[in-house]
C-alpha cells in the first residue's frame, strides 16, 4: 500500500495528519473489500491553491474543501471484479498496485468547517478523506439516492476509525 502525502500548507503537524489520513484510507479500502494493494496520492493545501485547481479542472471559481480525481470509472461503485480485464493500465508498472487516484484537501476549509460544524479538525480531516476515498472507488452524490448511500458509508467508515460526532 502506497499513500503518498504532500504538504503544501505551512502549519501542518505532519505525523498526526498522516496518521489520520492513512487510518481512514486503509479503513475505507477494507470496508469496500478492495482486493488489491493500492496507491493513493494526497495533497494538503490552502484555499488559494485549491481554488486554482478547482477553477482549472472543474471550471468553478472558488475554493472547495476537497477534490477527488479518480483514475477509473466503475460501472458499479467499488466493484473491482473486472478492473484487470477492462483497464490493465490501472496498475502501477513497478509495484503492481491499483492506482486509485488523487485527493486534494484544503486545510483552511478543514479548520473553517470544523469550527462551523462544532467538531474537531481531526474529525473534519477524517470526514473529507473518507468522502474522497469513496469518490476514488466510484461513488457519487449527484442524485439523492446516491447521496444517501455515500453519506451512510462515510459515517460507517468514520465510526470504524473511531471518529464519531
Amino acid at each position: 500500500m502506497t499513500i503518498d502525502i504532500e504538504y503544501d500548507y505551512p502549519e501542518i503537524v505532519t505525523d498526526h495528519y498522516r496518521d489520520i489520513i492513512e487510518k481512514v484510507i486503509l479503513t475505507a479500502l477494507d470496508y469496500e473489500d478492495c482486493p488489491y494493494e493500492s496507491m493513493v496520492y494526497v495533497l494538503l493545501t490552502d484555499n488559494e491553491s485549491i481554488h486554482t485547481i478547482n477553477k482549472e479542472h472543474r471550471g468553478i471559481d472558488r475554493p472547495t474543501d476537497v477534490l477527488s480525481f479518480p483514475m477509473h470509472d466503475y460501472p458499479v461503485p467499488a466493484d473491482f471484479s473486472e478492473i484487470e480485464e477492462t483497464d490493465p493500465d490501472a496498475f502501477h508498472p513497478d509495484t503492481g498496485e491499483l492506482m486509485l487516484g488523487d485527493i486534494i484537501i484544503s486545510i483552511d476549509k478543514v479548520l473553517e468547517q470544523s469550527e462551523s460544524y462544532g467538531h474537531s479538525p481531526i474529525r473534519e480531516l477524517a470526514f473529507l478523506t473518507a468522502h474522497s476515498m469513496l469518490h476514488l472507488m466510484g461513488y457519487d452524490h449527484m442524485q439523492d439516492e446516491e447521496r444517501k448511500v455515500m453519506e451512510a458509508k462515510q459515517e460507517e467508515i468514520l465510526n470504524l476509525c473511531g471518529y464519531r460526532r
